[in-house]
């Protein structure tokens, strides 16, 4: 009689717990879906507005107090170069402060403060960073209001995200692989050169261009260091035809990108600059896309080529 009612209660409990995990599956799912419906929902009803304006003149006019003029030539422009900037500081110096945190460092206090705090500083708003580089960049280096400017202070924003993805890209590599790199006679650099980072580079380069794809579309820290709203003229190339080839003098240069010039559209109350900040949101879009394909793209051939 009591093995009959202990069989009972477990059936109990056990149908219990299916119609909870049932309840919390569905819970989620419906969340999901909200966010999902929520999401095409706005990419809908921005490329409704949106595409019809897109078109050649938009890509190659300058920014106009007339809506049907206006376009983002030196928005998309100083956007690219302003991330050749960012990548340009923030790759080499986050995947090597990464590597000398994760593989050199030694594990004391010392180490647990700076990864505490590099933690923290990738959830900082961006905000501070903009205030950070308005007294440091701007008025306690004199660079202005400049292309490198915006470049360093988005390059700050995104370090502490590559310093964190390069260290758990390294962390998820096994010991094994360094202890055969040893065996082999290998130094420790010839340990992370050759057999530890062609491992990892996968996750890293995934880490990058979502660091990346943040820094994109971010407007706070470039309007706080003084970025233009309105510029009718595009930086100095930084190829020339004459020797040495290679100009350096955009980088002095003002600059404007398509965040900020979004902003100023969706601050004129006429529809046709709305139309106009919907169709920049549109290259925004497709700017970001594209960098997470190329992140898919090189993943793909690194694990195709890699093998366990």
């Amino acid at each position: 009689m009591a093995t009959t009612q202990n069989i009972r209660r477990i059936r109990a409990v056990i149908n219990r717990n299916r119609l909870s995990e049932y309840i919390f599956s569905i819970v989620g799912l419906v969340s999901m879906l909200v966010g999902i419906i929520t999401l095409f929902a706005l990419i809908f009803d921005l490329f409704s507005d949106g595409l019809p304006r897109l078109s050649w003149e938009f890509f190659t006019s300058f920014p106009s107090r007339r809506a049907a003029n206006a376009g983002i030539l030196s928005a998309w422009v100083g956007t690219l170069l302003v991330m050749l900037v960012t990548a340009s500081a923030a790759i080499p110096i986050g995947i090597a402060s990464g590597i000398y945190l994760e593989e050199y460092a030694r594990k004391n206090w010392l180490a647990d403060f700076i990864e505490i705090n590099v933690t923290n500083l990738a959830g900082v708003p961006s905000i501070i960073y903009g205030l950070l580089a308005l007294g440091l960049f701007v008025y306690g280096l004199n660079l202005g209001s400049s292309i490198v400017t915006a470049g360093l202070t988005l390059a700050l924003l995104v370090l502490p995200v590559v310093i964190v993805t390069t260290r758990e890209s390294l962390r998820a590599i096994p010991n094994s692989i360094r202890e055969a790199a040893y065996a082999t006679g290998a130094s420790k650099w010839q340990m992370i050169w050759d057999h530890v980072l062609p491992y990892a580079t996968g996750s890293i380069l995934t880490g990058i261009i979502v660091a990346l794809a943040r820094a994109i579309g971010e407007t706070a820290p470039l309007v706080t260091i003084g970025a233009l709203n309105f510029i009718a003229f595009l930086p100095e190339s930084p190829i020339k035809s004459e020797f040495p080839f290679i100009s350096f003098a955009w980088l002095s240069s003002a600059f404007t990108v398509i965040p900020i010039q979004m902003f100023d559209w969706v601050s004129r109350p006429q529809e046709a600059f709305q139309a106009n900040a919907a169709a920049a949101g549109i290259v925004l879009i497709t700017m970001t896309l594209a960098m997470n394909a190329v992140a898919i793209y090189f993943r793909y051939r690194l694990r195709k080529t890699i093998k366990w």
